[in-house]
């Protein structure tokens, strides 16, 4: 059974709320292009400021990145050296 209930009794609006200078639209290419939210943990996020000084960070890591990286041929990817192994001597066959 639906009760009928009063629109106004739902209505958690409070009067200081301004919505006068709102500006429709405002945020909705960003919103369509897609966002990226990014939780920090709360040790990483004291250090920082505001999203400015996040940003900077990781483009000054990925740079350091870039540079770290030996310069080869574009478009081919460096061959991993695999670790020395120790190996046991190889038996020599015909017994």
């Amino acid at each position: 059974m639906n009760h009928p209930t009063d629109p106004d009794a739902e209505d958690d609006m409070l009067p200081e709320y301004d919505f006068s200078k709102g500006v429709r639209g405002k945020h909705y290419q960003a919103y369509k292009a897609g966002t990226n939210v990014v939780f920090l943990d709360p040790d990483v996020a004291a250090a920082f400021g505001d999203s400015t000084s996040v940003n900077e960070a990781l483009r000054l890591l990925l740079k350091v990145a870039k540079e770290s990286v030996p310069a080869g041929r574009p478009g081919t990817r460096m061959q991993r050296k695999s670790p020395a192994r120790a190996t046991k001597p190889r038996r020599r066959s015909g017994r």
